[in-house]
């Protein structure tokens, strides 16, 4: 495949998961760009494991700095990183984690006049936002620009994923047409680090083109039960965002 191909450290370091998808899955990571919207409860996990993995390009975006409120949940800031911005607090952690991945760290808000300079190329979104204001902006640039979206939210020990194919499955205005903002949402860490690796398990069976995703699937979990549950969803054809929109093989 083009691009850049692992070295020989690297097919050490991956050599447990080269059993799975070998040497071509693990140049794909490597050559594979993802961008994630946050970087606090949901977002640490994400990029933690997406790291580990090897996916080889992360842009991590959020314009907050780190809080002592933060740390019950948000797993790559510590102590000493209070006040220090949150991209900068994870950058320095991910690099440490694998040094053969790039971060790009962004302290920016995500806005209709900043989201395309802040993905940039990257081929999958992920959603770790705290706030349906934001979700919406990402997914009216997501699927206008036909790249993967996935979701996620949390709220005490409950938590949600779905993926938004552009083209293919329902996308989050459909999903929650009308969602309020609301303020500070409690929630227990152990329910971002679920949700979160739900999340990062998304991105790369899309990334290496394996499994079943979960277009057109909300799948719920419900921490109190250690149940999951799924919705299975549609397209709103009246939806204003993705109702005309042509299907991914056209």
């Amino acid at each position: 495949m083009e691009g850049s191909k692992i070295s020989v450290e690297e097919s050490e370091r991956y050599c447990r998961q080269l059993l799975i998808f070998g040497e071509e899955g693990q140049n794909r990571l490597k050559n594979s760009h993802v961008a994630i919207a946050g970087a606090g409860g949901l977002g640490s996990p994400v990029a933690y494991y997406l790291a580990v993995a090897g996916v080889g390009s992360l842009t991590i975006i959020d314009k907050d700095v780190v809080e002592l409120s933060n740390l019950n949940r948000q797993i790559l800031h510590y102590d000493e990183d209070i006040g220090i911005e949150k991209v900068e607090s994870a950058s320095i952690k991910l690099k440490r984690i694998n040094p053969h991945i790039t971060v790009h760290a962004k302290s920016e808000n995500i806005d209709p006049s900043s989201v395309d300079s802040l993905i940039g190329d990257a081929s999958v979104i992920v959603d770790a936002m705290d706030n349906f204001e934001t979700r919406y902006i990402l997914n009216s640039f997501a699927v206008k620009n036909r790249k993967i979206l996935v979701h996620g939210a949390v709220r005490s020990f409950d938590g949600q994923v779905t993926t938004v194919i552009p083209g293919k499955s329902a996308c989050l205005a459909c999903i929650f047409p009308d969602v309020k903002v609301s303020d500070k949402v409690p929630v227990i860490g152990i329910t971002p680090g679920i949700i979160g690796l739900l999340q990062a398990n998304e991105v790369i069976k899309h990334l290496l083109g394996i499994g079943e995703g979960l277009g057109n699937r909300l799948l719920l979990w419900d921490g109190l039960t250690g149940r999951l549950e799924e919705i299975k969803l549609k397209k709103r054809p009246d939806c204003p965002v993705c109702g005309n929109e042509y299907s991914m093989e056209d």
